[in-house]
């Protein structure tokens, strides 16, 4: 028994089109697997953003020990992010042609995957802006640091040796007379 599904062609009215049984499952399920996917990827990117702003936070505060932790925590979340776009990718893939087998060339979009999507790239490029935030205040840190590091090494009193420190003593006493 086939299924009826209505998929609008392209510049035309919607149109019936006959689905064999199992083909609409596996096009829910697809749908559904993609939809979950691309929602994790979103809170993925919204726990990154939290990080890279606590993480400028830290780097103003200059403690060295929270920036290490942030740093790692980034690197897990970044993890999670490409893994889970190696499995978005091949699945966006198939959805496309799911759906352009039924409507032609033009692909059939769900509104939710649509706007997921739209968040997913509002959120990408929010990323790049913080981060890019985040490396140019580090710099600046960085070279704030190296300054302190050369009033160091330029202090006089750093290669003065006390009176009593054993160097400059006589090691050996001549008891000839």
């Amino acid at each position: 028994m086939a299924v009826s599904a209505k998929v609008p062609a392209k510049g035309s009215p919607a149109l019936p089109v006959e689905l064999p049984p199992g083909e609409l499952t596996r096009r829910v399920a697809i749908l559904k697997r993609f939809r979950e996917l691309l929602q994790a990827q979103r809170d993925r990117f919204r726990d990154y953003l939290a990080v890279l702003d606590t993480q400028k936070d830290v780097i103003a505060e200059g403690e060295t020990g929270d920036f290490h932790t942030h740093v790692e925590l980034e690197e897990k979340i970044l993890a999670d992010i490409f893994a889970i776009q190696k499995v978005i990718d091949p699945l966006d893939v198939m959805y496309r042609s799911v759906y352009s087998e039924t409507a032609g060339d033009r692909v059939a979009p769900v509104s939710e995957v649509v706007s997921l999507k739209n968040a997913l790239e509002d959120l990408k490029a929010e990323a790049k802006a913080r981060t890019e935030r985040n490396k140019a205040l580090l710099a600046s840190r960085m070279d704030e640091i190296r300054k302190e590091i050369k009033t160091i090494k330029k202090n006089p009193y750093r290669s003065v040796h006390p009176v009593y420190s054993g160097e400059g003593t006589a090691s050996l006493v001549d008891i000839r007379t």
